[in-house]
C-alpha cells in the first residue's frame, strides 16, 4: 500500500504566499528585488555586487575619471569641464564610504541588462533610500536623459533641486 502523505493547510498557504509575489511580479512583467553585497565601487554610478556581477544604477550618469566625449553630456547642461574629474572623485569616495561592504536590495528595471551586459538596476539601501536618486541629490551624478524608466520625472525633480541649491556638479 502506497501513503500519500498531503501537505497540511497551514503549509500550503505558507507556500502560496512565499510564491505568489514573486510569481505576480513576472506576470506584470516587473522582475522581483534581488539582494547582494557591494563588493567594489568602480565610480558613483557602477557597482560590483555580489552575486550578481557588475550593476549599472538605473537612470543616472556620473562623470569619469578621465576626459572623454562624453564629458559633452555634462558641458550641455552648464556643468564646467573641470568639475568633473573632482565629483569624479567625490562620487567614487561617496560610494565607497556608503556603500562598500552593505547589502542591498536591486529592482532591474524594464530592460535589465545594458550592452556591456551590466545589471541596470534601482539599489536601495539598507535603510530604505535609493542610492541612484540620493547621488542626485548631493550632485554627484545627473540624470539619464537618453531613455525613458520609471523614476524618470522624480529624479529629473532631484536633480533640479540640487542644481537650485549649487550642490556638486552645479557649484557655483
Amino acid at each position: 500500500m502506497i501513503r500519500t502523505r498531503l501537505l497540511s493547510p497551514f503549509c500550503l498557504i505558507l507556500l502560496v504566499g512565499c510564491l505568489l509575489p514573486g510569481a505576480a511580479m513576472a506576470a506584470a512583467g516587473q522582475q522581483p528585488p534581488l539582494t547582494g553585497t557591494v563588493t567594489w565601487v568602480y565610480d558613483a554610478d557602477t557597482l560590483d555586487i555580489t552575486p550578481h556581477g557588475k550593476v549599472r544604477l538605473l537612470g543616472i550618469d556620473a562623470p569619469e575619471k578621465s576626459a572623454s566625449d562624453r564629458d559633452q553630456t555634462f558641458t550641455r547642461l552648464g556643468i564646467l569641464p573641470k568639475r568633473l574629474r573632482t565629483i569624479h572623485g567625490a562620487g567614487l569616495a561617496y560610494g565607497i564610504s556608503n556603500v562598500k561592504g552593505k547589502t542591498v536590495t536591486l529592482t532591474a528595471g524594464a530592460t535589465p541588462r545594458d550592452r556591456h551586459g551590466r545589471l541596470l538596476a534601482y539599489v536601495r539601501l539598507p535603510d530604505g533610500r535609493l542610492l541612484n536618486r540620493l547621488l542626485l541629490e548631493e550632485g554627484l551624478v545627473i540624470v539619464y536623459r537618453r531613455f525613458d524608466f520609471e523614476h524618470k520625472d522624480d529624479f529629473l525633480a532631484a536633480e533640479a533641486e540640487a542644481k537650485r541649491r549649487g550642490v556638486g556638479l552645479w557649484t557655483r
